[in-house]
C-alpha cells in the first residue's frame, strides 16, 4: 500500500512565516509596542478561546455568526476562536474594574481566526493590535485614542498625504435615525445598511432602505447626510442637527486636533458608519490612499456599554484595531519596507575549522553570548574560505577564527568582512 503523502502548504486563508517574511511582521509589531508604551499603555493578552455566546451578543451580524469558528469540547461548551479582541478585554477588564486604578490603558498583539472567503487583506488568521482606554467618559480619552492611531502609522514615516483619518459620531447617526423616525428595532438594520454605503449603486442603497419601510423622504434625508463633505456642509443640509451632541463632539475634536497639528490627516466622513453593533460614540477610519491599494487600514471608536454582557456596571471604553496584513499592505504599497531598519546588536559567526575544536568554539560561543552578543556557530568542519563565503550570504559582517595556531596562541581572531581586517583577543 502506497504511503500517503501529506501537504506541505498552509491551511486556506492561513500563512507560513519564513524568517523574512517574520522580520517584517516583527518590525511592524514593534512599531506598534513603541508607540503604544510612549503613551503609557500596558500589554496584556486574554486567551484564543471563548464562549461563542460573548461574540454572538455583541460582535456584529457577519463576526458574531457567520464568520465564527466554533465547536463544542469535551464538556459539552460551545467555545470559538477569538474572532476581535473587544469583548475580550471587556470580559478580562470587567472582573477587576472596580478595584483597577483608573483609566486603564490597554494593548495587545494578538492572532484571531475568522471563517471567512480569504481575499487581498484578509485572511482567516490574522494578527492585530488592539489599543483601548477604560474608565473615561471625556472627550480627551477620545482624542488620546485618535491621537494614538495617527502616531501608529506615521511611525513608519508614510510619504505626505497617504493615508487620512476619517470621523462620524454615532450619537450624530442617531440624531438623523431620531429625526426621520426610525423604529429602534430598525436602526441597527439601517446602521448596517449604511456601513454598506459605498458598495451600493444609488438606487441600490435607496432600494435597500426602502425595503426596511423607510417612506422617501426619509431616504432623501440620508442621502442629504451621506454625501455630507464637511461639518459645515452638513449643518447647512440638515440644520436640525447643528445641536446634536455627536456633531459638537466632532468639532471640538477636529479643533483639537488641528491645535495638535494632526488637521492634515484628518476629515469628517459620514460614510464611516462601523458594522459592528457595540459602538455608541466618536468612530473612526483610517483610510490607505495609495490608487492600488485604497481601502481602510482599521478603525474603532467609543462603546461604552458592552460590559453589561458579563453583569457588570457599564463603564467607558473607547479603542481601535489595526490588523498586520492591512499594515503590510499599506507599506508595501508606498515603498516603506524596501529598507527596515536592522536592529543594533552584535553577530557573529563562529565556524567549526576541525572536528577537535568543537569544545573550545562551544566554549568560547558560550562566552561571547554571555555578554549579549549573536555567535551563529558552525556544526560541521568547514574551510575558512567555505566559512567566509557562507556569512557573506547570511549578511553576518563578523566571523570569528579559532584555529589550532589560535588555540595553541590562546586567542581568536574576528574578521570584519566589509574592511577586511583582523584583530586578535585573547580566550
Amino acid at each position: 500500500m502506497a504511503k500517503k503523502v501529506l501537504s506541505n502548504q498552509a491551511v486556506k486563508g492561513m500563512a507560513d512565516w519564513t524568517p523574512a517574511e517574520f522580520k517584517i511582521r516583527q518590525y511592524i509589531f514593534s512599531t506598534w509596542r513603541r508607540v503604544c508604551e510612549s503613551y503609557g499603555f500596558e500589554e496584556y493578552l486574554t486567551p484564543i478561546l471563548e464562549n461563542a455566546e460573548i461574540y454572538r451578543a455583541k460582535s456584529g451580524e457577519d463576526v458574531g455568526n457567520k464568520e465564527l469558528m466554533v465547536f463544542v469540547d469535551q464538556g459539552g461548551r460551545e467555545l470559538a476562536l477569538r474572532p476581535e479582541m473587544t469583548p475580550s478585554v471587556t470580559r478580562l477588564v470587567a472582573k477587576n474594574y472596580d478595584a483597577a486604578p483608573k483609566p486603564l490603558r490597554y494593548f495587545s498583539i494578538a492572532n484571531f481566526v475568522r471563517n471567512e472567503r480569504p481575499q487581498r487583506g484578509r485572511n482567516r488568521e490574522f494578527w492585530q493590535l488592539n489599543c483601548d482606554i477604560f474608565g473615561s467618559d471625556s472627550l480627551n480619552s477620545d482624542i488620546e485614542i485618535l491621537t494614538l492611531a495617527l502616531d501608529l502609522v506615521l511611525a513608519f514615516n508614510p510619504p505626505k498625504d497617504s493615508f487620512v483619518l476619517s470621523l462620524n459620531s454615532r450619537r450624530l447617526l442617531d440624531g438623523l435615525l431620531e429625526l426621520i423616525a426610525v423604529e429602534s428595532d430598525v436602526k441597527i438594520k439601517v446602521a448596517r445598511i449604511l456601513d454598506k454605503y459605498l458598495k451600493f449603486s444609488a438606487s441600490d442603497f435607496s432600494r435597500s432602505l426602502e425595503d426596511l419601510g423607510l417612506k422617501s423622504e426619509a431616504v432623501k434625508t440620508i442621502i442629504k447626510f451621506m454625501t455630507a463633505i464637511s461639518l459645515e456642509d452638513l449643518k447647512q443640509r440638515l440644520p436640525q442637527l447643528a445641536d446634536n451632541s455627536g456633531l459638537k463632539e466632532l468639532e471640538q475634536t477636529m479643533s483639537v486636533l488641528k491645535k495638535l497639528g494632526y488637521q492634515k490627516y484628518v476629515n469628517f466622513n459620514p460614510s464611516v458608519i462601523r458594522g459592528f453593533d457595540y459602538y455608541d460614540g466618536v468612530i473612526f477610519e483610517v483610510f490607505d490612499k495609495h490608487p492600488e491599494n485604497n481601502r481602510a487600514m482599521f478603525g474603532g471608536g467609543r462603546y461604552n456599554g458592552l460590559a453589561e454582557l458579563f453583569g457588570a456596571k457599564s463603564f467607558p471604553a473607547v479603542g481601535f484595531a489595526p490588523g498586520d496584513e492591512t499594515t503590510k499592505l499599506f507599506l508595501e504599497a508606498w515603498g516603506l519596507l524596501k529598507k527596515i531598519p536592522e536592529p543594533q546588536i552584535d553577530k557573529y559567526y563562529l565556524p567549526l575549522l576541525q572536528t577537535d575544536l568543537a569544545g573550545p568554539a562551544m566554549a568560547l560561543a558560550h562566552q561571547l553570548r554571555s555578554t549579549g552578543a549573536v555567535v551563529e556557530i558552525g556544526f560541521e568542519p568547514v574551510k575558512i574560505g567555505k566559512a567566509l563565503e557562507l556569512a557573506n550570504k547570511k549578511g553576518i559582517s563578523r566571523v570569528i577564527i579559532l584555529g589550532e595556531d589560535e588555540l595553541k596562541q590562546k586567542v581568536y581572531k574576528i574578521k570584519d568582512m566589509k574592511t577586511g581586517k583582523e584583530k586578535k583577543i585573547k580566550l
